[in-house]
Order: structure tokens, then C-alpha cells, then sequence
């Protein structure tokens, strides 16, 4: 694998890094105010705690494609998009039951989830990641 492929992926962790540190911020919040069910509902908590947990899956998932693993990097390519598209549903839903503050937090969550997208979308990482039967060369 070549250095700036490389780089992409390390990238790649670290906002996945970054993911992880605003959700368990998220979910401290939510801690700190959970007397106040206007402000924190039964979806924060099980949003606040899926995005926690996914983060470190994919954390987890970019390590495995640093390690060559396709099948990592197509999860994380896969994800990152559907994600992304997923949080501006979510953002700008009317009434999707997420208070203000936490939309903000998912819109943060989305930009990170976007970089993912962008850099896992590159020619020389996918390249890096051929289909089976392919040489992988970048052309």
C-alpha cells in the first residue's frame, strides 16, 4: 500500500477518533442534564450510546483496512456515506423527537462522517482496495 493511501486511512482514524470523543461527550451531557426531559429524551440515550459504540467499531474497522483488509474498507466507505445521509435526515427532520443541541451534535458528527466519505472515495484508496480479480494498478 502506498504512503498517501496510507495516510488516508490513518486519517480516516482519526476522525472515527474524533466521532468517539464528541459522543462520549454527548453522552456526559446528556448525563448532566437528564433531569431535563426537554432537553434529554429516550432518543438521545439510545442515539448518544449507538454512535458511541459505533464509533469504536469503526475505529476498529479503519485499523483493519491500514492492515490491507478490503472488507474493512468497504464497510467504512459503505457506512460513511450512508451515515452521512442518514444525520442530514435527521438534522433536518421537523419532528424527529432529537432536541436542538443534539441535532447540532449529530450536524458535527456528519461533517466527520463526511471527511470519512471524502477521503475513502479517493481514486488512489480505492485503488488501493480492488475488487477480487482485479490488479489493483492505479491506471
Amino acid at each position: 500500500m502506498d504512503n498517501n493511501v496510507l495516510v488516508n486511512l490513518q486519517r480516516i482514524r482519526s476522525l472515527f477518533v474524533g466521532m468517539a470523543a464528541v459522543s462520549l461527550v454527548t453522552l456526559i451531557i446528556a448525563a448532566a442534564l437528564r433531569n431535563r426531559p426537554d432537553l434529554v429524551n429516550w432518543v438521545v440515550w439510545v442515539r448518544g450510546g449507538a454512535v458511541a459504540a459505533a464509533s469504536l467499531w469503526l475505529i476498529s474497522l479503519a485499523g483493519q483496512a491500514l492492515k490491507g483488509k478490503r472488507s474493512a474498507y468497504v464497510r467504512i466507505r459503505t457506512l460513511s456515506i450512508l451515515g452521512t445521509i442518514g444525520i442530514v435526515l435527521i438534522c433536518v427532520a421537523p419532528d424527529s423527537g432529537y432536541p436542538l443541541w443534539m441535532k447540532v451534535d449529530q450536524g458535527v458528527i456528519g461533517l466527520l462522517l463526511a471527511g470519512v466519505a471524502i477521503l475513502a472515495n479517493r481514486h488512489a484508496v480505492r485503488a488501493a482496495f480492488p475488487k477480487p480479480g482485479q490488479t489493483g494498478k492505479l491506471s
